[in-house]
């Protein structure tokens, strides 16, 4: 280890800012440190799913199918030199870099490595324009290094870590790129780094790359030895992250209890930004004796996120506590505005040229991130350069999809500069109505699928419970998605939402409406109006319970059902709850023709009691799996 930057690299890495790095406490990152599941291997095919929704596809992954690691034995294999680390956003590969730099400078792992020198794509986006020789870089980045005049990787063992190369702002052009040995020639950054990866740099050097999984396949398959992928939390380590976070054992109990009930938070605590998130919101709510329901989704939950930290800047700064202030309404619109159009650029950070393209004065920046100071942060990095950021991608979607409905029912016309692209849809919105199905549609064209959780939380701001939430940063409020003769929406997905009780009415109200011309909806409501013209209904990932299937059971013996096709993958029925649907399915009046009952829990009596289904004479089904 090398006897002079180690205690620099110690104090830099013995802290941890949980969540934002420049503002509150610091905690000793081996105190809050949880162990996260790591992965060795991953496929070189781009996955063109929402980041979540591969988070709820690997949630169903059996552990068996995959080969855990741990970072410090990531170059254990003395054959390996270049490791390629993915993970979805927040999903801890930064934490993870900075717990190996620390074990190293502790002494405590990788005790072979004589030293390390982290580059995080976000700096080095900075100088891009500039150009150094690789030993001028070095002393510019640690000026410790200068007493480096020279560099053998084969006299020393020299690591380069290059973290978030989805942020990275260079062309990483490896195919046209010029050759480079020679560690004290002049060239670009870009040039430096393609050369250090393809080992024609210092080709002993050890590398290590993060990223989010779409922006891997910037790097060369041929120029990789070992690829690994940041899961995240398992359930254990979830509930052993909360218990460090929360100090008294009962509430921290008593938030895993909440998690847990809900299937759509407990998958999202995969991410250790989003268990930061519902801590914070959990703690204040069940700890402080906080009104308001107990937030069961996503959109609740970023909601009261947004709201606590809007209340305690107005509680510091201005002994109040509300949110109907004009100015951080108009803050909150601006850094909004902010989150959307960079979300539609597909960026995670932003630099000064991103904050003055949006209307925002560079010099007053203190101020937007005084407004919640633990969703957008302002760092101070080399070179007097500025990064800016959300907390997490998830909090920009949030935000990006607050800025659209608020701008919307506002009458505020700040979409009629844009003439391309998402917001370019939603202009031609003229009624609520409308605004949705722009909204889909736009969602749709995406090939990557990175406005899912934007239309997610969109979607979830239309409840009548989530505009209360927002009544202070709102100008009207009731809006309902009630149909309208012009509407010609036929089809509606709301798998994965919890409309709540004031939810489902609205939706039933919605259907037994006549001008009302759905005829595909993904969520569970009353079919049995003789006015319904649902043919097909998807309740997959849902989990009924017992009152739901006899619901359920209740309205396919109903004369006026019309459905022909349900789908119930993976709902947790039980053997008792296969064998009613079973016995529905035996009246006259059915008119299914198609069943899907895949990763339920049937047992033998269920079983028997499907297989007699079939060979009765007033079943249809003419599909069942």
């Amino acid at each position: 280890m090398s006897t002079y930057t180690d205690s620099n690299v110690y104090q830099e890495y013995k802290e941890f800012h949980e969540g934002i790095s420049q503002h509150g406490s610091s905690t000793l990152l081996n105190e809050i440190y949880t162990e996260l599941y790591i992965t060795e291997g991953g496929s070189g095919e781009v996955n063109n799913e929402h980041e979540v929704r591969q988070i709820e596809t690997a949630s169903r992954r059996p552990a068996t199918q995959e080969t855990p690691i741990k970072c410090n034995n990531l170059f254990k294999d003395k054959s390996i030199r270049r490791v390629l680390t993915k993970g979805v956003a927040g999903i801890g590969k930064t934490v993870s870099v900075q717990k190996f730099i620390l074990d190293w400078a502790e002494g405590k792992a990788n005790q072979d490595v004589s030293f390390i020198f982290p580059f995080p794509f976000r700096e080095l986006n900075l100088i891009k324009e500039k150009k150094f020789s690789l030993l001028d870089l070095l002393h510019d980045f640690f000026p410790s290094s200068k007493q480096l005049q020279f560099i053998d990787s084969d006299a020393y063992k020299i690591m380069f870590i290059f973290d978030g190369l989805d942020e990275c702002r260079l062309p990483l052009d490896f195919q046209n790129n010029e050759r480079l040995c020679d560690v004290t020639a002049s060239t670009s950054v870009d040039v430096l780094l393609t050369n250090l990866i393809k080992k024609n740099l210092l080709p002993s050097a050890l590398l290590w790359i993060t990223s989010r999984p779409a922006a891997a396949t910037q790097i060369p398959p041929d120029c990789v030895d070992l690829v690994t992928e940041v899961r995240g939390f398992s359930d254990p380590q979830k509930e052993e992250y909360f218990r460090k976070r929360i100090s008294d054992q009962t509430l921290a109990n008593r938030i895993i209890a909440h998690m847990k009930s809900s299937k759509s938070l407990y998958i999202m605590c995969h991410i250790p930004v989003f268990c930061w998130i519902a801590a914070t919101v959990l703690e204040k709510m069940f700890g402080e004796a906080e009104s308001g329901e107990i937030p069961k989704t996503l959109t609740q939950m970023f909601t009261h996120f947004l709201i606590f930290q809007i209340k305690h800047k107005n509680s510091k700064y201005h002994g109040k506590t509300d949110t109907d202030s004009h100015q951080t309404r108009e803050r909150i619109l601006v850094l909004g505005k902010l989150a959307f159009e960079q979300l539609e650029k597909g960026n995670l950070i932003f630099y000064e040229e991103d904050l003055k393209e949006c209307g925002i004065d560079v010099k007053e920046v203190s101020v937007y991130s005084g407004v919640c100071t633990q969703i957008f942060r302002e760092e101070f990095r080399l070179y007097l350069g500025k990064v800016f950021s959300f907390v997490h991608l998830s909090v920009q979607e949030f935000l990006a999809a607050l800025y659209a409905f608020l701008s919307f029912i506002s009458n505020i016309n700040v979409l009629k500069q844009q003439t391309t692209g998402f917001l370019h849809g939603l202009k031609r919105s003229k009624t609520m109505s409308d605004f949705f199905i722009n909204a889909v549609d736009q969602a749709l064209q995406s090939e990557n699928g990175h406005l899912d959780l934007f239309l997610r939380f969109l979607l979830g701001l239309s409840l009548e419970s989530n505009q209360t939430l927002l009544r202070g940063l709102l100008t009207q409020t009731g809006i309902t998605l009630r149909s309208n003769p012009s509407s010609h929406l036929r089809e509606l997905n709301l798998s994965y939402n919890k409309p709540g009780d004031s939810g489902v009415k609205q939706l039933s109200a919605l259907l037994e409406d006549p001008h009302c011309k759905l005829e595909k909806l993904q969520y569970i409501h009353k079919l049995s109006n003789p006015s319904s013209h649902l043919r097909e209904l998807n309740l997959s990932r849902n989990e009924p319970g017992d009152s739901g299937v006899k619901q359920l059971c209740a309205l396919l013996e109903d004369p006026h059902c019309k459905l022909e096709k349900l789908e119930l993958f993976d709902c947790n029925i039980p053997e008792k709850g296969c064998a009613a649907l079973a016995s529905a399915l035996r009246s006259e009046s059915s008119h299914m023709r198609e069943l899907n009952l895949s990763s339920n829990k049937p047992g033998d009596s269920g079983v028997k009691q499907l297989s007699a289904l079939l060979e009765d004479p007033h079943c249809k089904l003419e599909k069942l799996q």
